[in-house]
């Protein structure tokens, strides 16, 4: 049998950014980056002028991921990105990416943005989706268009990816097989 597919977030599940603004959590190291996506936010400013994006990163989510039995996929706005600028920081190899269509359309039935592309993506394999703002009407939405089975897990973005979302995730792969 075929691995579900773990369609992950990098803003919210590994980066939790809504944390207190001078207070890392737990576990985290600070890290600042320019990726070019981020320089070009700016283009007034010379790349020099530009204030780094601050993440913080926990190494110990990378052989965590690893270690569930999923075939893992950024999906994410830092798209190719991730794999230069995150993968690194956590120990995970490049992943495939979700290439994004369109960044933060809005849905005419008030869906995240990223739901429709990523049911179209999975292709009709069991999914997880593991992201900071997803919601009730997208679970639905994916229960209703989605043949195979999916769980979408809501990450807080204050805490970042947590040892009960793992356990979460390793149980809902291992009731498919």
């Amino acid at each position: 049998m075929t691995q579900p597919l773990l369609l992950l977030d990098v803003d919210g599940p590994l980066n939790p950014y809504a944390a207190k603004p001078h207070r890392r959590p737990e576990g985290y190291g600070t890290h600042r980056v320019k990726p070019g996506s981020w320089v070009a936010r700016f283009p007034r400013r010379p790349a020099e002028y530009v204030r780094p994006l601050r993440l913080w990163i926990n190494p110990a989510h990378g052989p965590e991921l690893l270690a569930l039995p999923y075939e893992l996929v950024w999906a994410t706005t830092w798209m190719e990105e991730a794999n230069d600028w995150i993968s690194p920081l956590v120990g995970l190899p490049g992943l495939p990416c979700v290439d994004w269509p369109e960044l933060h359309q809005d849905d005419p039935d008030g869906l995240h943005w990223k739901t429709r592309h990523l049911v179209a993506w999975a292709a009709g394999r069991p999914f997880a989706w593991v992201d900071d703002e997803s919601g009730p009407q997208d679970v639905e939405w994916i229960t209703a268009h989605h043949p195979a089975p999916a769980l979408v897990l809501r990450i807080d973005p204050r805490t970042g990816l947590r040892e009960g979302d793992f356990a979460t995730l390793r149980r809902w792969a291992e009731a498919l097989s």
